[in-house]
């Protein structure tokens, strides 16, 4: 303990107001503390219901989830397309929204990503299937980012219900089946039938001028095998508008039809490949499937300046394959500014579908577009 006995009275005096500034100092500091901190509070308090009003007032669903997987925040949006309240499903795992196998694969992603850093969806974004409450299924656009904190890690699930886009973009392609029959049947029927009058003209023409001018016989000679070669490939366009073989013969029958029309319109080496049998009893499924094989094929011959083309149908573990592999220049490594829409029509099928596809380069040149489908249950005939 300090001896203060020796100062003179000056002295102490001057002590005690020394003391008694650094006592104001410091009760100014500590007060001025607690004035900050009670600004914090009411700051952070105020971000957080401005955060939270954000999130309630959100058109998409936002989720929050840990590195285990589970839940941590749900908004209002959330709640709506999933039909979970959010007190029922925070603190579950977010493979609760998903349907089976991405449910029983999803903590295997995140581990994986936890590991190795690499990213299957998280800051890429695409469109997949969610379950609801009632375990009904429904498409997605999901977005997902990361949000690194001192300790751990965070991610914020950005989710939109496209059911409507889909029904939308559905009924624009049934729309322009529709209309490629119409203008199918057109040519088949009305087309194709004027150039078979001109023909029998020729013919009869032919056998007019034989009598009297050998030479001008044989320009009408020309002219109809020209007429007639103009059948045939008016014929094959008119199949490929509305190939009728799929609804009578099967997806198989329609797409060597296909490869035999592309073969000699184009004149290129195309076949089709198909070691087991495969029904696949949807037509409408069966539609989409040749239209993605059609347009594949194309592509391969206009942008690919492929030679050969092998259009590939087989059956898989789990699902069925349909294959367009090309000897072509390959797929382009960056977007072409003023196409694409071929890719995105053949995408959207895939997607009305229940479908996959992929698109990347074959073995060794070309390119391979890959459309991966589950074939549907055959509808049981009852007996009699």
């Amino acid at each position: 303990m300090a001896d203060y006995s020796a100062l003179s009275r000056e002295q102490l005096i001057e002590l005690l107001q020394t003391l008694e500034a650094k006592s104001a100092a410091s009760e100014l500091l500590h007060a001025r503390h607690c004035a900050d901190n009670q600004r914090t509070h009411v700051a952070r308090r105020e971000g957080e219901e401005r955060l939270r009003a954000i999130l309630d007032t959100a058109v998409e669903g936002i989720i929050t989830i840990d590195e285990r997987g589970i839940i941590e925040s749900f908004n209002a949006a959330a709640e709506t397309i999933f039909g979970y309240p959010a007190t029922e499903i925070i603190g579950r795992n977010v493979s609760a929204l998903m349907p089976s196998p991405d449910r029983e694969r999803h903590d295997g992603y995140l581990a994986n990503y936890m590991r190795t850093g690499h990213a299957r969806i998280i800051g890429i974004g695409r469109e997949v299937v969610g379950r609801r409450k009632d375990g009904s299924l429904f498409p997605m656009d999901l977005s997902v980012s990361e949000v690194r904190l001192d300790d751990r890690r965070l991610f914020t699930g950005f989710v939109r219900d496209i059911t409507e886009r889909k029904r939308l973009e559905k009924e624009v392609l049934e729309i322009s089946e529709r209309e490629r029959r119409s203008v199918g049947h057109t040519l088949h029927d009305g087309l194709c039938q004027h150039l078979a009058g001109i023909e029998l003209m020729s013919q009869v023409l032919e056998q007019n001028l034989s009598k009297k001018s050998k030479p001008a016989a044989a320009q009408a000679g020309k002219i109809a095998e020209n007429v007639r070669q103009a059948i045939a490939q008016t014929r094959m366009l008119a199949h490929g508008l509305s190939p009728v073989t799929i609804e009578s013969e099967g997806l198989a029958s329609a797409l060597q039809e296909l490869a035999d029309s592309v073969s000699k319109l184009s004149h290129v080496d195309c076949r089709f490949e198909c070691a087991t049998s495969i029904n696949v009893c949807d037509s409408s499924m069966a539609t989409h499937l040749y239209r993605i094989a059609q347009e594949a094929a194309n592509n391969a011959i206009k942008h690919g300046k492929a030679k050969n083309v092998v259009i590939r149908l087989q059956r898989g573990p789990h699902a069925a394959q349909l294959m367009v592999v090309d000897s072509g220049t390959g797929f382009p490594t960056r977007p072409v500014n003023n196409g694409g829409m071929g890719l995105q029509i053949m995408k959207y099928r895939a997607g009305i579908i229940g479908a996959t596809l992929e698109i990347g380069p074959a073995n060794g040149r070309g390119t391979a577009v890959v459309c991966t489908f589950r074939l549907p249950t055959e509808p049981s005939r009852s007996a009699g």
